[in-house]
C-alpha cells in the first residue's frame, strides 16, 4: 500500500513538472503579447487532462462525492478557474475554435438576452438534477442505511444525477471502457455514459448521438457553447450569488474606471459574451459568467485597465500591446 501511494504521489510530482516545464517555455519563447496567456491555458489544459486521466485510474477509485466536495471547495478560492483553464470538455471547444480559426471561418454570437436567459437557465437545470433524486429514492429507495451512503459517495442508484454535475471533469481518453474504442485506447464523451444509463435502450442511445453532434457543430461556431448553460458552471458559482458570500471566490478580475477607454475589444473576445467587464464602471467583476480564462485581460490594449487579482494581489495585468505595432497583433483579436 505505502509502495502505490509513493507511486501516485511520483505521478503527480511528473506531471506537475512537466506543467511547469510548459509554462516556463511558453513564457520564455512566446514573445507576441496577445497569444502568449492563451497558449499558457492550452499548457495547463493539456497537464489537467493528463492529472484527470491519472486520478481516475486509481485504484480503488475515487468516489464521486469526495471528488465534487474537493471540487467545489477549490472553487471558494478561485472560482470558475476550472471551467477556463482545466475542464476537458471546454478544452474540446476550444480545440474546435483553434480549428475554425485556421480554417478562417467566422464565429458567430448569440443574441445578449439569449445568451443571459441560457445563463440564468442553468440554475433550472441545476436544481432539477439536485431535485431528481427525491423522486428517483421514492420510487426505489436503497435497502437499508449503509447502501445508500455507498450509493450517494458513488452518486449511482437514485442519486446518479447528481454525476452529471461532474462530468465535465471526466477526460475525453479514459481508463475504463469508453463508447469507442481505438486500439487500445478508450474514448468517451461527457454525459454520454449518464444519458444512456438513465435513457436506457435504443432512445437513449439516439439521444446521446444528437447531444454529441449538437455540441460539436455548435462549439465549431460558437465559442464555449456548452459552458453559456452547464450545470456544472452553475453548481461551483451557486454559492457565490448570495450576499454573505461576495468576497469569494479570492480569484477575480478587477477594472480600474480610471484607465478604461471603453475601446469595446474585452466585450469582443470573451468566449462566452461576458458583458459586465465592458459594462461596469469599475472594481470586481462578480459576473458568474466569467470562467476567468483571462482573455479579456490578454487584450486589453490599456495598461493596468484590467488585472486579475489574488485577494489584494495582482497575478497579471493588461499590458498596452498596441505598441509597438498594432498590424501583428489586430489578427488575433477574437
Amino acid at each position: 500500500m505505502s509502495g502505490e501511494l509513493i507511486g501516485y504521489i511520483l505521478s503527480l510530482i511528473v506531471l506537475a513538472g512537466l506543467g511547469v516545464a510548459g509554462v516556463l517555455s511558453v513564457i520564455i519563447w512566446k514573445r507576441n503579447r496577445v497569444s502568449r496567456v492563451t497558449f499558457l491555458r492550452f499548457v495547463i489544459q493539456a497537464v489537467g487532462l493528463a492529472t484527470l486521466y491519472f486520478l481516475f485510474s486509481i485504484k480503488p477509485s475515487i468516489p464521486l462525492l469526495y471528488v465534487f466536495i474537493a471540487w467545489f471547495t477549490a472553487t471558494l478560492i478561485l472560482g470558475r478557474f476550472f471551467c477556463g483553464w482545466i475542464c476537458p470538455f471546454a478544452f474540446i471547444m476550444d480545440i474546435e475554435s483553434v480549428i475554425r480559426k485556421t480554417l478562417k471561418i467566422r464565429y458567430r454570437l448569440l443574441p445578449d438576452k439569449l445568451n443571459i436567459i441560457l445563463h440564468k437557465g442553468r440554475y433550472i437545470i441545476l436544481i432539477v438534477f439536485l431535485l431528481l433524486p427525491i423522486g428517483l429514492w421514492a420510487l426505489n429507495p436503497p435497502p437499508n442505511t449503509e447502501a445508500a451512503v455507498m450509493m450517494v459517495q458513488r452518486f449511482s442508484g437514485p442519486f446518479r444525477p447528481y454525476s452529471l454535475i461532474v462530468d465535465p471533469l471526466v477526460p475525453f481518453i479514459v481508463p475504463w471502457t469508453g463508447q469507442i474504442i481505438l486500439g487500445n485506447i478508450n474514448i468517451s464523451y461527457p454525459y454520454v455514459d449518464n444519458i444512456t444509463t438513465l435513457i436506457e435502450a435504443t432512445p437513449g442511445q439516439i439521444f446521446a448521438i444528437i447531444f454529441v453532434i449538437v455540441t460539436l457543430i455548435g462549439a465549431f461556431f460558437i465559442r464555449r457553447v456548452w459552458c453559456r448553460f452547464c450545470p456544472a458552471g452553475a453548481s461551483i458559482t451557486a454559492l457565490n450569488q448570495f450576499k454573505g458570500f461576495k468576497k469569494i471566490p479570492l480569484l477575480y478580475i478587477e477594472k480600474d474606471e480610471q484607465k478604461c477607454t471603453k475601446c469595446g475589444v474585452c466585450k469582443r473576445v470573451c468566449p462566452v459574451q461576458v458583458n459586465e467587464v465592458y459594462e461596469q464602471n469599475g472594481g470586481k467583476i462578480g459576473t458568474s459568467q466569467c470562467m476567468l480564462c483571462t482573455r479579456c485581460v490578454e487584450m486589453c490594449p490599456y495598461k493596468d485597465a484590467l488585472k486579475v487579482k489574488m485577494g489584494n494581489k495582482a497575478v497579471f495585468n493588461a499590458r498596452n500591446w498596441l505598441e509597438p505595432s498594432i498590424t501583428n497583433n489586430e489578427k488575433n483579436i477574437e
